[in-house]
């Protein structure tokens, strides 16, 4: 029999909305026009504007309209892969400085950590790039907590709401998918995720949502905290 398998998402299910809403997104906002300033020539901030260019139809030689298009982005959280990477280069900065510390639930570093112990393979998948994701938890209220992860998945592998992307992982990750567990708060990402084999846990969140997990619409297993997901 094979060793179960989590792929968690981040945002609403092992940390607040909240963090993410009214620290992340506007510390990016705040900083990204410098930041593109200061690092245009570097090809990391280059190879994303080119993308940001082709996405949008944006000449790449109007620096200042694809910073606009990029705060555009931010400001509606839409999952754009070249915003999501240099999301992660400026939230950088701020992790190293210590303008904040990654927000994660008590009962998700607990979980993660005895999973880890139980020889469970732990997985993110989040529409953050895979750079963030490694910031965030290498920079987590509780530490770096990067060592409990096997692997990340991001909007590179394929759109969350969108079966193809959950199959493109379990292959990549080499196990039944039947074995794999996705943790997340939105619906139309366990759908996709169930559709491709996986078993499936909605994560609601009174401090999120406001809502008792009784009281979500949803065709999922519903839980307020990681301490209510039954034994994998």
């Amino acid at each position: 029999m094979s060793a179960p398998i989590v792929i968690t998402d981040i945002e609403g299910t092992t940390s607040s909305l909240s963090f993410v809403k009214q620290v992340l997104f506007p510390y990016a906002a705040q900083h990204l026009s410098d930041y593109v300033q200061r690092h245009i020539e570097t090809s990391k901030v280059q190879d994303q504007l080119a993308a940001a260019s082709e996405i949008s139809g944006i000449p790449l030689t109007d620096t200042a309209a694809l910073v606009q298009q990029l705060l555009s982005w931010i400001a509606a959280d839409k999952k754009v892969t070249p915003l999501k990477a240099l999301q992660g280069m400026i939230w950088e900065s701020g992790y190293e400085t210590g303008a904040y510390q990654a927000h994660l639930y008590q009962d998700a570093e607990r979980h993660l950590k005895l999973w880890r112990k139980q020889g469970v393979g732990i997985y993110v998948y989040s529409s953050g790039s895979i750079y963030a994701q490694k910031l965030f938890f290498q920079y987590s209220e509780f530490g770096d907590l990067r060592s409990l992860f096997s692997g990340h998945f991001d909007t590179t592998t394929g759109v969350k709401s969108q079966s193809s992307s959950y199959r493109a992982i379990a292959d990549l990750i080499g196990q039944p998918v039947q074995a794999m567990h996705f943790l997340s708060d939105v619906e139309a990402e366990l759908d996709a995720a169930r559709d491709a084999g996986m078993n499936t846990v909605r994560l609601v969140r009174e401090e999120d949502y406001g809502i008792e997990p009784a009281e979500a619409d949803s065709t999922h297993l519903c839980v307020a905290s990681f301490d209510d997901i039954p034994d994998l």
